[in-house]
């Protein structure tokens, strides 16, 4: 999953995938290794080389967030991924595309059922984690295949979804 997220007026390039127990993250261009873990609710421990940062994070309006750490307040906005992908000349992904919860959270609401035709950028599932419903949106056109949860169902960061072929 690749952001574009604006920090203190300057935007980044934030991308995520992935990695065994943990996450790898690439901050414009710059690969890391993190560990991330929520402690309580909008509070998180982040293991990054070696140093562990508890991070507040605090929705203050629409794609709007609030940090802290260490003393440290930040303001992030993250920008639609779909903005990112048309700027930027990302492909439609291709095949059949089995598509994850991004984050921990409970599905709220079913866009689609199987057999339904879809867009890319399309919503599928609605996925509600720290108070802040996430619209998960097909990376392809085509068919839903299989519809994996159910309304109401809490599901992990990287659980199947749905799949789109």
């Amino acid at each position: 999953m690749k952001y574009e997220v604006r920090i203190s007026g300057k935007t980044r390039i934030v991308e995520f995938a992935r990695n065994g127990d943990g996450w790898q993250a690439t901050l414009d261009g710059e690969a890391g290794l993190a560990d991330v873990v929520e402690t309580a609710p909008n509070t998180f421990s982040v293991l990054v080389s070696g140093q562990s940062h508890e991070i507040c994070v605090t929705p203050s309006s629409d794609r709007q967030l609030e940090l802290q750490t260490g003393g440290f307040e930040f303001s992030a906005e993250v920008l639609d991924p779909r903005s990112w992908r048309g700027r930027h000349g990302g492909a439609e992904a291709e095949g059949r595309q089995q598509i994850a919860a991004p984050m921990p959270g409970k599905v709220v609401r079913l866009l689609v059922k199987p057999g339904d035709a879809v867009e890319a950028g399309q919503g599928l599932v609605v996925v509600e984690a720290m108070k802040m419903q996430n619209e998960i949106r097909s990376p392809k056109s085509g068919t839903v295949e299989r519809v994996l949860v159910a309304e109401g169902q809490a599901v992990n960061a990287g659980e199947a979804l749905c799949v789109v072929a």
